[in-house]
């Protein structure tokens, strides 16, 4: 009797244990079902937001077309520009101060803002994402330096330096590849220490720059300070069709390197824990920000906070996803330097250099990255 009692108690127990069983699985299946139905619908918005910014930089472009001194309407823009893109269009017909205005002047140089914004906003992507610290910028291993100085030979000896561009473009190479020599050691490059070697190689450089500033003639003196400004006062076609380029080819593989960059983002150990080349990958990427940084500086000047600020407008619409992040910061830093570059040759009559605006705006930025991420930036 005493055993029929026991068999009939635990008869309802593994009933009522089986049923739990059954209804947590039940509901495991269904919240996972729920994350990926969650996740399709983040990234199909994440997809729909660039979009957005993508039509966002066209139409801003746009309008940067229509602004300025001679005032061009959006009809005008589209009949010059169509009668230079489509060759069945007969093009004699056109006002020719307008044809020289928007194909001469204002529509390479937009392109090229766009190029530029879009090269130092994806540096800065990468370059927070390699060295995981939210306050890198891409000058920090020195190239704006060395850019500077290679800029200030060609300026102060034309003799010897037959074009000012590729002057600065070689020594903004040479100063990162100094940087990343002394920064290098037993075959690893901690962060750290290739942080310090930027800041040191950069200074080695602005004391050479400003021994050329010391030495230079008036003339070479005030070409120095506007190139170190910056500015996209002398853009040509001819260096729209050197930068883009490279530029773009540079950030299709940043881009198609973005889940990597994610891996490198969580520290080397992880990276290697999951069958992943930290040097390598960190290698390459740097490679790439920097030949994008050192194109532009060496064609504009130096142009600051772009790859400060767009990396983390990008992170705040979109999360820390580095697929999403960097397209998305390549868009905003082409608008910003749009935008910039209009109010530049819009809010005077004389043109202010576009640095003294990016400055003037990223200054408080700064101040908020500080005091909010500050801590975390310095593993406060």
């Amino acid at each position: 009797m005493e055993l029929e009692k026991n068999t009939s108690d635990e008869t309802p127990s593994r009933l009522t244990r089986a049923k739990s069983e059954f209804i947590y699985v039940f509901q495991r299946e269904k919240d996972i079902e729920e994350e990926k139905d969650a996740e399709v619908f983040s990234e199909k918005w994440k997809m729909l937001l660039l979009f957005s910014l993508v039509a966002l930089l066209f139409l801003t472009a746009a309008l940067s077309m229509t602004m300025g001194a001679y005032k061009i309407t959006i009809a005008d823009v589209y009949q010059v520009l169509s009668a230079h893109l489509n060759p069945y269009q007969i093009s004699d017909q056109l006002n020719p101060l307008q044809k020289t205005i928007v194909w001469d002047l204002r529509f390479p140089r937009i392109l090229l803002a766009m190029a530029i914004g879009i090269g130092l906003a994806t540096a800065g992507a990468v370059f927070q994402g390699c060295f995981r610290n939210p306050l890198v910028e891409p000058y920090i291993l020195g190239v704006s330096s060395g850019a500077a100085f290679g800029a200030a030979l060609g300026i102060v000896f034309p003799a010897f330096y037959f074009s000012v561009q590729i002057s600065a473009f070689l020594f903004g190479m040479i100063a990162v590849m100094g940087t990343y020599s002394l920064g290098r050691i037993r075959g690893e490059t901690p962060v750290i220490t290739l942080i310090l070697a930027g800041v040191i190689i950069g200074s080695v450089f602005s004391a050479l720059v400003s021994i050329l500033k010391y030495v230079a003639h008036d003339t070479a003196l005030r070409e120095i300070v506007f190139w170190l400004m910056g500015g996209f006062y002398y853009t040509t076609w001819k260096d729209v069709l050197i930068v883009s380029p490279v530029v773009l080819i540079c950030f299709v593989l940043q881009w198609s390197l973005g889940w990597k960059l994610n891996i490198l983002s969580m520290g080397d150990e992880e990276a290697r824990a999951l069958g992943i080349h930290p040097e390598r990958y960190k290698l390459i990427l740097i490679i790439m920000a920097t030949l994008c940084t050192a194109v532009s500086v060496s064609t504009v000047g130096i142009i600051a906070w772009v790859g400060l600020m767009m990396p983390h407008a990008a992170r705040m619409v979109l999360g820390p996803d580095n697929r999403f992040v960097i397209p998305a910061a390549a868009m905003l830093g082409g608008v910003y330097l749009l935008v910039c570059d209009t109010l530049a040759r819009t809010l005077t009559t004389a043109e202010i250099p576009i640095g003294i605006l990016t400055s003037i705006l990223g200054a408080p930025y700064l101040f908020y990255l500080l005091r909010s991420k500050g801590h975390t930036a310095f593993g406060g």
